[in-house]
């Protein structure tokens, strides 16, 4: 990603010229100063190295600026998932200075990511949020706030608001709250999944354990992964609300179904099967809900699960860290869903 360039002046000469005193006389030549030196018959290979290499370096340095052009342009366009003033997802954009890096990209989104805390009878829960729209509009998971009775959301600044549900669709495992009172938020720019490839960078922002901010990175690792999860918490034998367990006791996992196999619990007889990306980004319990994003800050998923081996201590109801196998819902499908989330039909 950076490069190592020689320093200006590190270059090595064949020639070690003999300097001469210009003021000193010399004997025997007119006006008192030394003939010129003979030329030498010399390699003619030898003095073409150094034209070679400085042509060399100028291709190189022709085609890194070529490169850095168009990643300019591209980010001067605006990305697939820009909109114009007063859009629903506007705002976030990764400064000239800051392009193409992690510490860019947390910059720019870490505003737009909240941390959502459900209360419901079975306890409560921890998850996180993308803010969508300036007067609070946020897309989270459907199971983060499956069966709450009560949402409170923290904003990066440490504010909190009361949130309502909008519109639930556990099919696609979203969700869609508006925050009571709320206005000139900073929000995120969806971008375009469909672009996505492997290997890909990308960043993820969520509030991991209760961390609110929590930056990690990655690559994408696949595309279209049919993963299978519970509707709601109903599906998780007891457990409460899964993944974003943060309970006196927490540490619980929400529960998925891949190649035919559980992971992290029972996913009972209600489930939904989606495409999603998997990323080595590391997740933890409460990254649910929060944003996987490109290096232009675009956000390009809705993390959803997460692969954590059980804790060796057997029936200690704890789960061990994040192995980089996570999954995220594509920002498309979320994208698509949006206009049904907002009339509440999926709910």
């Amino acid at each position: 990603m950076t490069e190592n360039l020689r320093p200006s002046g590190a270059y090595s000469t064949d020639q070690d010229p003999t300097p001469y005193g210009y003021g000193t006389a010399y004997d025997g030549a007119p006006g008192g100063y030394p003939p010129p030196p003979p030329y030498a018959p010399t390699n003619r290979h030898r003095a073409k190295r150094p034209v070679a290499l400085l042509a060399a370096v100028a291709i190189a340095a022709g085609v890194i600026g070529g490169g850095t052009a168009t990643l300019v342009g591209q980010l001067n366009g605006g990305g697939s998932g820009a909109t114009g003033s007063g859009g629903a997802v506007n705002g976030t954009t990764v400064s000239q200075s800051s392009k193409g890096t992690v510490s860019g990209v947390a910059e720019a989104v870490s505003p737009a990511i909240v941390e959502i805390g459900a209360a419901s009878s079975a306890g409560n829960s921890t998850g996180s949020g993308v803010v969508i729209t300036e007067d609070g509009e946020i897309v989270t998971n459907n199971h983060v706030i499956s069966g709450a009775r009560q949402i409170q959301v923290t904003l990066s600044t440490g504010k909190t608001y009361t949130a309502d549900v909008v519109g639930t669709d556990p099919d696609k495992d979203l969700a869609l709250i508006k925050l009571r009172g709320a206005s000139g938020l900073k929000t995120a720019t969806l971008g375009d999944s469909s672009q996505v490839k492997v290997g890909d960078q990308v960043v993820a922002i969520g509030s991991p354990e209760g961390l609110t901010g929590t930056v990690t990175s990655g690559i994408v690792s696949a595309l279209d992964r049919d993963v299978t999860v519970a509707k709601d918490d109903s599906g998780s034998s007891g457990q409460g609300q899964g993944q974003d367990q943060d309970r006196q006791g927490g540490g619980q996992q929400w529960p998925f179904e891949f190649g035919g196999q559980q992971f992290n619990g029972d996913t009972g007889e209600e489930t939904t099967t989606y495409k999603a990306l998997q990323t080595d980004a590391s997740l933890n319990p409460g990254n649910s809900g929060g944003a996987l994003i490109n290096m232009d800050g675009e956000i390009i998923g809705i993390n959803s699960a997460m692969y954590a081996p059980s804790s060796s201590a057997a029936g200690s109801g704890s789960a061990a860290g994040s192995v980089g196998l996570g999954f995220a819902i594509p920002v498309n499908t979320l994208k698509a869903d949006l206009d049904t989330l907002r009339a509440g039909d999926g709910s």
